[in-house]
């Protein structure tokens, strides 16, 4: 298990178009992925309302989680969607 807190940059937070990209990168993962908020509890990453349910804002903390072979490549491409601004 792979784990990677952020601070969020981009201008909307996780919320409609970044919070699409975030779900579709997270749903390519053959393992499991969560996202969280701070130190709130985790929710599948690969779930659009529960992504959106998180009300992520800029400059909030998340805390991403994958499983699996690719978790490394995963966490670095929902990284770079977190980020970008």
């Amino acid at each position: 298990m792979a784990q990677r807190r952020i601070t969020v940059q981009s201008e909307v937070g996780l919320h409609a178009r970044p919070a699409a990209l975030f779900v579709e990168a997270a749903a390519k993962s053959g393992g499991e992925v969560t996202v969280a908020k701070g130190e709130g509890q985790g929710v599948s990453a690969k779930s659009i309302l529960a992504v959106m349910g998180l009300d992520v804002r800029k400059d909030d903390e998340i805390v991403i989680t994958a499983e699996g072979d690719d978790a490394e490549q995963v966490l670095d491409r929902l990284a770079e969607i977190a980020d970008a601004g």
